[in-house]
C-alpha cells in the first residue's frame, strides 16, 4: 500500500488524532496518553502501534518507561507528496483570484455609473 495512504489511514481515526494532536509539543508516556484520550492501556497501545507501523510516531524506552514522539520523516514525506499538488492549487486559487477582481472591477464600474 502506498506510504501515503498507510499515513492518511493512520490519522483519519479520531482517537490516533488525538493523540498525534497531543504529541505536538512534547513525547508522552502510555499513561499520559491514556488520561488525555481517556482510553484504556491496550485500547492507546493498539492505536500507537498503528501510529508506529504507519511511521507517524517512534517510541524511545526510558527506563520502566516507553516514550512516544511524532517521527519527523513521516510528516515530511507527506509534505513533498502533498508538494506534487501545490501547483494545482495555487493555480486555481490565482484564477479565482483573477476572477474575484475582475467581478469587484465590473462592480465598481456599475456602482460609479448610477
Amino acid at each position: 500500500m502506498n506510504t501515503q495512504v498507510v499515513f492518511f489511514h493512520a490519522l483519519a481515526d479520531p482517537v490516533r488524532l488525538c493523540i498525534v494532536e497531543s504529541m505536538k509539543l512534547k513525547e508522552l508516556a502510555v499513561g499520559d496518553i491514556c488520561e488525555r484520550v481517556d482510553i484504556h492501556q491496550s485500547g492507546v497501545s493498539r492505536h500507537l502501534r498503528i501510529l508506529t507501523e504507519a511511521g507517524v510516531v517512534q517510541m524511545r524506552p526510558d527506563g520502566q518507561k516507553r516514550l512516544y514522539s511524532l517521527r519527523k520523516e513521516g510528516f515530511v514525506q507527506l509534505e513533498a507528496w502533498m508538494q506534487g499538488y501545490r501547483h494545482h492549487w495555487e493555480a486555481r486559487l490565482d484564477r479565482f483570484g483573477l476572477a474575484l477582481k475582475r467581478h469587484q472591477t465590473a462592480a465598481n464600474t456599475k456602482s460609479q455609473e448610477k
